[in-house]
């Protein structure tokens, strides 16, 4: 009897989490039975000086409520904490955030946090339909952040009566491309790859890498390839920026697992 031709082995995952964050869910992408391949799109790195944002968290009291807007927020703040105010709620934009919390110490059953109801449109909207505004009126509330951010959250407050103040927590930087990263890049534009992406920043950092090691030949490679995405507004970047199989499955890692999972045999 002739052997049938063996199905063809799924493409690999490629995880674009900052590197501090990509070595766990690469290993559940592998226990999947995927190859997961790290390829950093994102390099995070501390603020250059952090006395303003010592400075700022030691007013902690002073606050109604603290919005972290990502992982990276909170774990760049709780690296000068000795732990958090019972009293003094937190504010949170997606899943992945609610872990970071927990590795800190800090969950449900010890503090009050806020955060989006719906998974499939975790962002700052939808945290701000969450927070008891009637409570912070008049009161004033700090957001953690990168160097820089959308600002809905900010103006959203107050128009509210909240007073708002930012802290920069730590830095998003785009990675260089060196001669590995380069031939590694190639390597999955032109044997097609799965892309985990979690941020439109790190989505526009892949298109201008790809340009730079291929040309507009692996561009359009890029383009044709699947990405997974854990947020609508991701989506839409990606969908303006030419790419036509994009997957949005919302927030967190159990979603983005269970839509790279291989199908049933």
């Amino acid at each position: 009897m002739p052997l049938l031709p063996e199905s063809a082995a799924p493409l690999p995952v490629v995880v674009t989490r900052p590197l501090q964050q990509a070595g766990g869910f690469a290993a559940r992408v592998q226990q999947l039975g995927r190859r997961a391949v790290v390829f950093p799109l994102l390099t995070i790195g501390p603020v250059e000086d952090a006395t303003e944002l010592k400075a700022t968290l030691a007013r902690l009291p002073e606050f109604a409520l603290v919005v972290f807007v990502s992982p990276n927020a909170i774990d760049a703040a709780f690296a000068h904490l000795q732990g958090w105010p019972r009293q003094l709620p937190i504010g949170i934009v997606g899943e992945g955030s609610r872990v970071a919390l927990r590795a800190h110490g800090v969950e449900g059953c010890n503090a009050t946090i806020y955060g989006p109801q719906r998974a499939d449109k975790m962002d700052s909207e939808e945290l701000f339909k969450s927070l008891p505004l009637e409570q912070l009126r008049g009161k004033r509330a700090l957001i953690v952040r990168g160097q820089d951010g959308r600002d809905f959250l900010s103006e959203a407050l107050r128009q509210q009566g909240v007073e708002v103040e930012h802290v920069t927590a730590y830095r998003r930087l785009a990675p260089e491309l060196d001669a590995p990263g380069r031939l590694q890049l190639l390597e999955l534009l032109d044997g097609g790859a799965d892309w985990v992406i979690t941020s439109s920043e790190a989505l526009r950092n892949l298109l201008h890498m790809a340009r730079l090691a291929g040309g507009e030949e692996r561009v359009v490679k890029l383009q044709r390839q699947r990405i997974v995405v854990s947020h609508h507004r991701i989506a839409e970047t990606a969908r303006e920026l030419g790419f036509v199989q994009v997957d949005l499955t919302g927030s967190g890692d159990e979603r983005l697992l269970a839509a790279l999972a291989p199908p049933a045999p």
